[in-house]
């Protein structure tokens, strides 16, 4: 994915509050039981995801350890494999300081891969506001760069986190996470809006028949890399047990956890999933805007974090091996306030997963998300606009339940994609 100058603005959506209704009115589900309900379904979702990694972990091990075609299919496969446990989860991230703060080490994009690895002549050597567009840090051990100074001699998880991560204060400058995992494993989708994704060679990990250059220095980099999203969901897991410090931000205060419950709720529809990850790239028919752009399973995430924002409202979360959490919910709350609002958000919901599914369903089946997203493909443009009309459907729906419940104003994030398409081309 190469870098191109930031598109995204976050403002605020203030909800307003026709009356008030208080909490202590609704009959025998309380608040308290919905924040711990969500607490149990973000513990078992990032603990499936910590679980994921873990094999993510041990297919690339094998594939470091015996370079080849099978290999390699084998830790791509593992890497999809990862993300929809993951991307259930990106829900708890609006409202949530802790998970906020943290998102950005394992899911950071876009990301100026240059920093990172060799890419094609293409991408070019220089960028006006990344000094460290190019800089290739598997290739160049030490680098001087402006008078700074890096040492890459070992490339471990420490060196990924505390120097690489965005290097320079550039946000593009993504060193870790499962995006720079999924570089090493396919490198760059080099087909534009065509067919194909990244086709990186397993001979880029034979210190035998390398190719691409420096094989025992790329091999460490993806070992790294994966040994610290490891770590990273390992304490994220930690923060959601009881007694963790996200758990105890939603469960101390059960009214201010409600309120973070439908900030996730309303955001990840609105601002980040149907403004910044889907609209945008609709708009721009750019495939850099693609989530999972070198392995082309944008489609995928897209659809998991839609499941994520159901299972929140319903209180319903499917593990990977099939073990229901599921408990008092937003739903029950929001029904007991308004059998009509709930109703209709439920409703809504379903046509968004609806929505999801034929984007999944086309992805699997006829074409790539990028290719969906490309300019003239007025079919493929319209399954994805769909989704998006889904998620702005539904969000309306979220601002009415958080009125119903009467929480107060709560600021979702917003998109400048929605808001103000034409500003996107300025």
């Amino acid at each position: 994915m190469m870098s191109r100058s930031s598109l995204r603005t976050f403002g605020a959506l203030a909800v307003s509050v026709a009356a008030f209704v208080p909490l202590a009115a609704y009959a025998q589900v309380t608040p308290a039981d919905v924040v711990d309900t969500y607490a149990d379904i973000a513990e078992a979702g990032y603990t499936d995801a910590l679980l994921a990694a873990e094999a993510l972990q041990a297919a690339i091990d094998a594939l470091i350890a015996t370079p080849s075609e099978a290999t390699l299919e084998a830790a791509r496969a593992a890497w999809i494999a990862a993300r929809p446990a993951y991307q259930q989860t990106e829900v708890f991230r609006f409202g949530n300081p802790i998970v906020d703060e943290w998102e950005g080490r394992v899911n950071a994009w876009p990301l100026d891969e240059g920093l990172i690895d060799y890419v094609d002549a293409a991408y070019g050597t220089e960028n006006d506001v990344n000094a460290f567009y190019a800089l290739n840090v598997i290739a160049n051990p030490i680098i001087t760069i402006g008078g700074q100074t890096i040492d890459a001699t070992a490339i471990t998880p420490a060196f990924l986190q505390d120097t690489l991560q965005e290097l320079g204060g550039v946000e593009s400058n993504v060193a870790t996470g499962y995006h720079a995992i999924e570089f090493l494993l396919w490198g760059q989708d080099l087909n534009g809006t065509g067919p194909g994704a990244g086709d990186r060679p397993f001979t880029d990990y034979d210190l035998a028949n390398c190719t691409g250059g420096n094989c025992d220095r790329r091999a460490a980099y993806l070992s790294a890399a994966t040994d610290l999203l490891v770590t990273d969901l390992e304490e994220m897991v930690a923060n959601w047990q009881e007694g963790g410090a996200a758990r105890l931000a939603v469960t101390t205060d059960a009214t201010e956890g409600l309120r973070a419950v439908f900030m996730g709720l309303g955001s990840l529809s609105f601002g980040e999933l149907a403004g910044e990850r889907i609209k945008l790239g609709l708009l721009v028919h750019d495939p850099e805007e693609e989530h999972d752009c070198f392995s082309d399973n944008t489609f995928n995430s897209h659809f998991y974090d839609v499941i994520g924002i159901q299972n929140v409202y319903l209180g319903r979360y499917v593990r990977t091996d099939g073990t229901v959490i599921e408990g008092p919910s937003p739903a029950d709350l929001v029904a007991a306030a308004s059998v009509t609002v709930n109703d209709e958000l439920l409703q809504k919901l379903d046509a968004t997963v609806a929505a999801a599914t034929t984007m999944k369903t086309r992805g699997e089946t006829v074409e790539g998300y990028d290719q969906m997203i490309a300019e003239g493909n007025a079919e493929g443009n319209a399954v994805v606009q769909a989704v998006v009309d889904a998620l702005v459907d539904q969000t309306a729906s979220i601002e009415r339940a958080i009125a119903a419940l009467g929480l107060g104003p709560i600021e979702l994030e917003r998109s400048q994609a929605l808001d103000n398409p034409n500003a996107v081309f300025q």
